[in-house]
C-alpha cells in the first residue's frame, strides 16, 4: 500500500491551521481572563452563527460521519435518521432549555439536576455521562485511525494510540 501524498498534505495543512488559529486566539485573548465559565463557555459571548457551528463541531465527529456513510451505503438514504435526530434535538435544546440554563448560569446539563437533587445525585448521574464521553472519543479515535490508515500504510492502533500520546 502506498502513501496518499495528497492526503497527508492535506492532514499537515489541516493540522497547521488548526494550530495557528489557536495561537492566534490566545494571543487576542487578554491576560488574566482564565476563569472555569470564560474557558468552558467562552464568558457567554459566542454569537448565534459561531455558536451554531460550535455544536456542530461538537457533535459531528469522525464517528458520526463514518457511521452515517454506512449507514446511507447499507440501507439508502431514508434509514439515514441520526442527522435529523441529532438536529432536532439541537433545536429543542436551544427552544426549551438555553435560555434558563442560561439565566441560571449553568455550564451543564447536569447542573441543573444536581441544584434540584443534591450533590450524591449530581455525582451518581456523572458516571453515565462519563461513560458516553469516553465510548464517544473512543469513537473518534476508532474513526480517525480508519481514516488515517487509507492514507498511510501504518496499523490503525499505531494511529490512534500515536493520537491519544500527542
Amino acid at each position: 500500500m502506498a502513501i496518499n501524498i495528497g492526503g497527508v498534505i492535506a492532514i499537515v495543512i489541516f493540522y497547521l491551521l488548526i494550530l495557528f488559529v489557536g495561537i492566534w486566539a490566545a494571543k487576542k485573548k487578554p491576560e488574566g481572563e482564565d476563569d472555569a465559565d470564560d474557558v468552558m463557555v467562552a464568558g457567554r459571548s459566542i454569537g448565534v452563527f459561531v455558536g451554531i457551528f460550535t455544536m456542530t463541531a461538537t457533535w459531528v465527529g469522525g464517528g458520526y460521519i463514518n457511521g452515517t456513510a454506512e449507514a446511507v451505503y447499507d440501507t439508502g438514504l431514508v434509514w439515514c435518521q441520526a442527522p435529523f435526530g441529532y438536529a432536532m434535538s439541537l433545536i429543542f435544546g436551544g427552544v426549551l432549555f438555553a435560555n434558563k440554563m442560561r439565566s441560571q448560569g449553568y455550564v451543564t446539563m447536569l447542573d441543573p439536576l444536581q441544584d434540584k437533587f443534591g450533590g450524591r445525585m449530581g455525582g451518581l448521574l456523572f458516571l453515565p455521562a462519563l461513560c458516553g464521553e469516553v465510548f464517544w472519543s473512543a469513537a473518534i479515535l476508532g474513526a480517525l485511525g480508519a481514516s488515517v490508515q487509507h492514507l498511510l500504510p501504518l496499523i490503525s492502533l499505531l494511529i490512534v494510540i500515536f493520537k491519544c500520546v500527542e
